[in-house]
């Protein structure tokens, strides 16, 4: 039987973060390759340090976009984050680039020839999850967390708040009873800030900001407050720690309030199932909920390497369905075609709508008139609704 009454911490953490420039420097590169050839495959790690960029990774498109388009690309992500530090300056880092072309033999195994559908990239497991706790119909722990820092980021961009740096993490614990959020028992915000600012002042230009994102009432006690709780963050992102492509996935995900495949989603195109069968996954959970067929719903999808169709697909609503699953997954299967082709034709991914998505979540945002956020769409709602009732 489920837990009713328990307490659950998220974190979050900023674009400034050393991993989530990496994640948005290997995005960035799939949208140029993208905006020039919607089939382009792309697979890009990157690695930052003390004004040191590395690039490597694969890549099959155009031959007219050179490795100095790619560190420009990674200029323009750092400059955009809001990096002109001594340890990490757009304008100063040094950019390696050892992207080279992708693998003949992967290619084979995965492209479509003749009557033959094309393949998953890759082997794996993939999921997707939604609940009826917050109206993106996210968990709310790491709802709020993400909620903080992108407030945080707002504010620092627009210069109500420039002695805050790009840097920052969250962590929001919130108290559940009967099932449901009513509370939060503690709030940890760590973010870089100039020099000179006392722990107190940066404590009362980050309260506000808690104070908004939490629902009314939510705020938890000031002795379970904590910012910046070593007292000083001024040295900070990549200068301060190493970062790397695809280690924050549960920051991107669910905050750890579901299960998570391995996969990492940044630097990848949608060929990747990784990525665009992590998206399906979630997208058919919103819509579950957003039907009313359930308060909670989790999606599992598998596949292997060269395999056009899922190996299997799992629906578990948690107890609290109105339909049943085993029929719900096949309804599920009818509305949308799970290989990878058919994902991207549903959710329309061959589009460069993937740098915004590398920070603050790749789910609970609002769906964007360029097809960017696709996946977070109750299209498939009156669907549902008609198969069931």
């Amino acid at each position: 039987m489920a837990k009713l009454n328990y307490v659950f911490t998220s974190e979050s953490v900023s674009e400034g973060h050393p991993d989530k420039v990496c994640d948005r420097i290997s995005d960035a590169i799939v949208d140029l390759y993208l905006s020039h050839d919607p089939y382009a495959r792309v697979a890009v790690e990157t690695l930052a340090t003390t004004n040191q960029i590395v690039l490597a990774g694969e890549v099959r498109g155009p031959e007219s976009i050179t490795p100095d388009m790619l560190v420009q690309v990674a200029r323009a992500a750092v400059k955009d984050i809001g990096y002109e530090q001594d340890g990490f300056h757009w304008e100063k880092m040094d950019v390696k680039c050892f992207v080279h072309s992708q693998s003949a033999d992967i290619a084979v195994g995965v492209d479509a020839a003749g009557e033959k559908d094309e393949g998953a990239g890759d082997q794996g497991i993939m999921f997707g999850y939604a609940c009826n706790e917050t109206p993106a119909l996210m968990p709310a722990p790491i709802y709020y967390s993400h909620a903080i820092l992108k407030s945080l980021a707002e504010a620092r961009h627009s210069g109500a708040a420039p002695q805050l740096g790009p840097d920052a993490k969250s962590q929001v614990t919130l108290q559940y009873e009967n099932g449901k959020p009513v509370r939060a028992t503690a709030v940890v915000v760590s973010t870089q800030h100039a020099d000179g600012l006392t722990q107190e002042e940066v404590r009362e230009i980050v309260r506000p900001h808690v104070l908004n994102c939490l629902p009314a009432g939510w705020m938890c006690d000031e002795a379970n407050f904590y910012v910046n709780p070593t007292g000083r963050f001024v040295i900070g992102g990549p200068d301060g720690d190493a970062g790397l492509t695809g280690r924050k996935i549960i920051v991107d995900t669910y905050g750890g309030a579901a299960p998570h495949g391995g996969g990492a989603f940044s630097g990848k195109d949608p060929t990747k199932v990784d990525r665009s069968a992590a998206y399906a996954a979630r997208y058919l959970a919103k819509n579950v909920v957003a039907a009313g067929l359930a308060e909670r719903c989790t999606i599992q999808v598998s596949y292997a390497i060269g395999v056009s169709k899922p190996l299997s697909v799992y629906v578990d609503t948690h107890g609290t369905g109105t339909v049943d699953e085993d029929k719900l997954s096949e309804v599920l299967q009818k509305l949308v075609d799970l290989s990878p082709r058919g994902i991207r034709t549903h959710l329309g991914l061959n589009r460069p709508v993937y740098a915004r998505t590398a920070a603050y979540g790749h789910f609970g945002r609002e769906a964007e008139a360029d097809g960017g956020f696709s996946w977070e769409k109750t299209d498939l709602v009156n669907d549902l609704r008609t198969a069931f009732f």
